[in-house]
């Protein structure tokens, strides 16, 4: 992690030195990214996707980290995210994601929350509630261009402004999603791109969003009025096949609880699964899968070999896990650092260095996104920068 002079805190409730893992989390990081993607956006309102409690890092930290920083407009999945954010951010825009539940309008206009609409059904059940309230409150349409999952149909995107409902209510935004933006030559962007052009032309006036993370650095960018960036404002590399032109913002230290020798033809963990062929150290780590660290990370194979498994920064030295990831624990071979460099109660890095979230998520045979969203409630957090 980058060292700052500015504030640190730990806002958990876990002591550092009672901690088995100890998670920091740089906001000066966080805004300097949303800064980089807003400059990057050709003059669009850069926005901050903040769903899943702000992938991992927690709401009621980043947003006001991302607010200081000039970010105005926030998009969460939940509606209880979206409350969430509204305590800390009192005058910003927040749209939820994951369409409007039924029975729940109330609750939006209550904290002045905007939905996305991604049905007929929904912009229904939004225009009936504002005609009774004789207010055209504001919420967003979603229309899927390609994802298959939520949103309407192109063709009825189309048809949209035939619509009655639409007079009820004040579309504040049009939006759609990218399927492979990472994928900066995948034709589905260009094809992506068509549709929605087509159905923006066919309703003037209406701000419009597409461009996620990877969208915003793509060749051929449609910026529009507002883009979207998630993963990236977290660290994440929104052009993989690149390097990634965005700072780390979480890091993860876990502590060793022992150290211990095995002798050749002994194993580690549940199901012997990893084999010493000659004398090993082995530290045990206090961390484990009910912490988020990924099971698919656990190495199944013998010592010396090269595993797709995780690995831990000891005394400046990579070194592979042995055996299975288990619940609370995480065994590693420390046997190539000397002795004098490694004890008990010492912390390794987990997350770090070259232990990005993308090659932890690449060693677990995941993505950095699952990585950062699952990070745990039994780590201590240690913020630095932003509001403290």
């Amino acid at each position: 992690m980058t060292k700052h002079t500015s504030q640190t805190s730990n806002n958990g409730s876990i002591p550092e030195n009672a901690a088995g893992g100890i998670l920091h989390i740089d906001l000066d990081a966080l805004a300097s990214n949303w800064r980089s993607l807003r400059d990057h956006a050709g003059g669009a309102e850069t926005a901050s996707v903040v769903k899943a409690n702000a992938y991992g890092i927690g709401i009621e930290k980043a947003v006001p980290a991302l607010s200081a920083a000039g970010c105005r407009t926030f998009f969460v999945a939940h509606l209880s995210e979206a409350i969430r954010a509204r305590v800390v951010a009192p005058d910003a825009t927040i749209y939820v994601l994951n369409g409007l539940f039924s029975g729940t309008c109330p609750t939006y206009a209550e904290f002045d929350l905007r939905p996305v609409l991604g049905s007929s059904e929904e912009i229904e059940e939004w225009a009936g509630f504002c005609r009774a309230q004789s207010e055209k409150l504001k919420a967003a349409i979603h229309v899927d261009t390609g994802m298959n999952r939520l949103g309407l149909t192109v063709p009825q995107g189309l048809t949209l402004k035939d619509r009655a409902e639409l007079k009820d209510f004040e579309t504040a935004l049009l939006m759609s999603h990218f399927v492979s933006a990472e994928e900066s030559d995948n034709p589905l962007n260009a094809q992506q791109i068509e549709a929605f052009e087509a159905i923006r032309a066919s309703l003037p006036g209406i701000p419009a969003s597409l461009p996620n993370s990877s969208g915003i650095f793509l060749r051929d960018k449609p910026g529009y009025d507002l883009v979207r960036p998630g993963y990236a404002l977290y660290g994440g590399n929104p052009t993989p096949s690149t390097d990634n032109p965005m700072r780390p913002v979480v890091g993860l230290e876990a502590r060793i609880v022992q150290l211990r020798w095995i002798e050749a033809e002994h194993t580690v963990g549940y199901n012997g699964r990893w084999l010493a062929l000659d004398k090993r150290r082995i530290a045990t780590l206090s961390v484990g899968y009910a912490d988020g660290y990924p099971r698919s990370s656990s190495a199944r194979g013998k010592s010396g070999e090269e595993l797709l498994a995780g690995m831990a920064i000891v005394a400046g030295q990579s070194c592979p896990f042995a055996g299975n990831v288990s619940m609370d624990l995480i065994t590693i071979d420390v046997t190539d650092v000397p002795e004098t460099q490694v004890k008990r109660s010492d912390t390794v890095t987990l997350i770090g260095g070259q232990l990005t979230i993308d090659e932890v998520g690449h060693r677990a045979g995941t993505i950095g996104y699952e990585i950062l969203t699952n990070l745990g409630a039994r780590y201590a957090r240690i913020y630095r920068g932003g509001e403290g």
